[in-house]
């Protein structure tokens, strides 16, 4: 099978990608993916729900979930299993998304009140776990101890990938292979079981469970290093945060790194002072987003996350052609061209 070349568009009338093909793709599926996230959000004490509720109903893309479902598309799944095995992802996407929320003091989650400025701290944590606890409920129902692993084994990653994260908050000398495993750990780990989960069920050799795995893990690096880039380059209307948020809290993503080493001597005592929690000012934040601009880090940022997009595009390769490899490639085009 050849492999997708991918191109990114340049330009306001250039067409760009969506992930509508991936949408149109799983919609049936979400439809039951959806039915089994609103029926396992329940409880009988009623603020669960509610918190649960205002999370997940919130407008997310759902990315991780399509993802489980496209992969069973690609690879001609015809049975039901990874419906209940798409919610539990999307259960341990949200229950991190609750805790970081927590750990970071974020005040806007997708353009609205994060949970923790309106529910508080101790029940936003709490509700995390609630879900936490109902994403195993459902793996164990499958029945399956190999998706058990991967899914266990993936959170198990996460959380050590936010506690590396927590590790490396305001310590400036953050290198970029060290923010390469903080990233490959807490966003990419998820993306690449969601992925692999669909060959299992599927019951695929070990090479086609290894190219959705690298498929996803190379996306979620790209998602992420956009995502890191677009602190320091879009508004937050359509960020739906607090544009420098991450400037704020002292996190070293690629932009900062690679200033900060293209840098000066002044420069870098400025970015010293920034991480260092001292220089956080809203004159501070415009003066570090013109520092990675002189330095074209942002581009560099996005140029990497190009890669990454590339090598996921890449890993589908052995799969025949057809509509379901097309959306995947689509949307690893998307993660990267994205402006939200």
């Amino acid at each position: 099978m050849s492999a997708d070349i991918l191109t990114f568009p340049k330009g306001p009338e250039a067409p760009q990608p969506s992930l509508d093909p991936m949408l149109a793709l799983t919609a049936s599926g979400m439809n039951a993916v959806n039915s089994v996230i609103l029926d396992r959000m329940q409880s009988e004490i009623p603020l669960i729900p509610r918190l649960a509720g205002h999370l997940i109903a919130g407008g997310g893309k759902r990315l991780r979930p399509m993802l489980t479902l496209s992969g069973a598309e690609l690879v001609g799944y015809q049975g039901t299993r990874h419906y209940k095995l798409a919610a539990a992802v999307e259960f341990i996407h949200t229950a991190t998304l609750l805790h970081d929320d927590v750990v970071d003091g974020s005040e806007l989650r997708r353009g609205k009140a994060a949970a923790n400025i309106i529910f508080g701290n101790p029940a936003t944590v709490l509700v995390g776990d609630f879900l936490f606890s109902r994403s195993f409920e459902l793996m164990t129902e499958d029945g399956s101890l190999k998706v058990l692993k991967i899914l266990s084994s993936a959170s198990a990653v996460i959380a050590e990938g936010e506690v590396a994260q927590l590790s490396a908050q305001r310590r400036i000398a953050t290198s970029e292979a060290k923010y390469l495993h903080i990233i490959g750990a807490k966003t990419a780990a998820l993306f690449a079981a969601a992925s692999r989960i669909s060959a299992v069920v599927a019951e695929c050799d070990e090479a086609q469970e290894q190219a959705l795995d690298d498929y996803g893990r190379n996306l979620g690096v790209a998602f992420q290093l956009i995502d890191d880039a677009l602190d320091y380059d879009a508004d937050a209307a359509q960020m739906g945060k607090d544009r420098g948020d991450d400037f704020r809290e002292g996190k070293m993503t690629l932009p900062v790194i690679l200033a900060y080493a293209r840098g000066d001597a002044e420069e870098r005592k400025f970015w010293e002072a920034a991480i260092g929690g001292h220089r956080t000012s809203d004159a501070d934040l415009d003066h570090a987003i013109e520092l990675i601009g002189r330095h074209g880090a942002v581009e560099a940022t996005r140029e990497r996350a190009r890669h990454f997009a590339q090598q996921a595009a890449d890993s589908l390769s052995i799969f025949p052609d057809g509509e379901a490899r097309a959306a995947m490639v689509e949307a690893a085009q998307f993660a990267v061209s994205r402006g939200y």
